[in-house]
């Protein structure tokens, strides 16, 4: 499938992958917040953004954020204004950041997996990444066919998956104990708004 280096690309993959940032975040806020299940869920938006995005870069879609201001500029200030507002109800909400949720009740995961969705398509810096990180281990034959695109892709999307399961529980295991101490979960409240908003704000003023 003109693959090249494969070894290295999982290597740089997961590297890339357990460093801390927008999805790492999100998907530990609602772990903790709303327990494992919540967490779950966001897993699977965080991926399945990751998907979307290797869909983009496999059949070109990516080239035009990395070659139109506007396109970029766009897609960087729906991303930006999307975490801020995530961050401004967060800040501003009275109810503590994690809920008693009895067995039969459920913590809207529809809701939950369209946000981390969102979540990681808004962000341009993605797009471009996979723009220019997958060609390095693609043949320089290939690298205007799909197929390559969408097979790193996956296997990118497939280490996410277990990486942010791992994250998902081990931080929802934590929930229980946060639910027991209110000060703990105002102070993580006001902080997880503040990094959504602070990361907007960084986005908007990411440049190409």
């Amino acid at each position: 499938m003109g693959i090249t280096n494969l070894t290295a690309f999982l290597i740089a993959s997961f590297l890339f992958i357990i460093s801390p940032g927008i999805d790492t975040i999100f998907i530990l806020n609602k772990s903790i917040a709303q327990g494992y299940k919540s967490g779950v869920y966001a897993t699977l938006g965080i991926t399945t953004g990751v998907l979307v995005h290797t869909t983009l870069a496999a059949f070109g879609l990516s080239l035009l954020l990395s070659q139109s201001a506007m396109a970029f500029s766009f897609v960087k200030f729906c991303g930006a204004a999307y975490l801020v507002y995530l961050g401004m109800v967060k800040l501003f909400s009275k109810e503590s950041i994690v809920k008693e949720i009895s067995p039969t009740q459920h913590a809207s995961p529809k809701k939950t997996y369209m946000s981390a969705v969102f979540t990681n398509v808004l962000n341009p810096k993605v797009a471009i990444f996979f723009l220019s990180f997958f060609p390095q281990f693609i043949q320089p034959a290939y690298i205007s066919t799909a197929t390559p695109f969408i097979f790193l892709g996956s296997i990118y999307a497939f280490i996410s998956l277990l990486w942010f399961m791992v994250l998902t529980f081990f931080a929802g295991s934590l929930s229980s104990r946060i639910r027991s101490n209110p000060a703990i979960s105002t102070w993580l409240n006001k902080f997880s708004a503040i990094a959504f908003m602070l990361m907007g704000i960084r986005i908007a003023f990411t440049k190409r």
